[in-house]
């Protein structure tokens, strides 16, 4: 039975906040569908990160990353819509943490 490494976990943990840290780089008014895409690539950044650092025998896959990423992903809409959202931390983090609309120079 193969057991899971400690840069697995570390990563699935990543993806479990990864909600977060978009709505603190984004705004109130940026589209969902911008905030997915940041999401997707910060959760394809970190499969590739952890297959990277997870000690393997055969070496660093390609296809392990893509599929962590994409694990990732979903769970991290799975986390946003079943836990961040509803409680309200996402709005707290983002209105608290993030980027405002008064802090984004749009003359710029």
């Amino acid at each position: 039975m193969q057991t899971i490494n400690a840069a697995y976990w570390l990563g699935l943990c990543v993806t479990f906040v990864l909600p977060l840290l978009v709505g603190v780089v984004t705004t109130h008014v940026t589209a969902p569908g911008i905030q997915a895409v940041i999401l997707l690539a910060l959760d394809a950044a970190n499969g590739v990160l952890v297959e990277y650092l997870a000690p393997h025998p055969a070496g660093y896959s390609v296809t392990s990353a893509i599929v962590f990423a994409l694990v990732g992903f979903v769970m991290s809409v799975a986390s946003h819509f079943g836990l961040w959202k509803p409680t309200g931390l996402s709005y707290q983090v983002q209105k608290n943490v993030g980027v405002t609309r008064k802090s984004v120079n749009l003359a710029a």
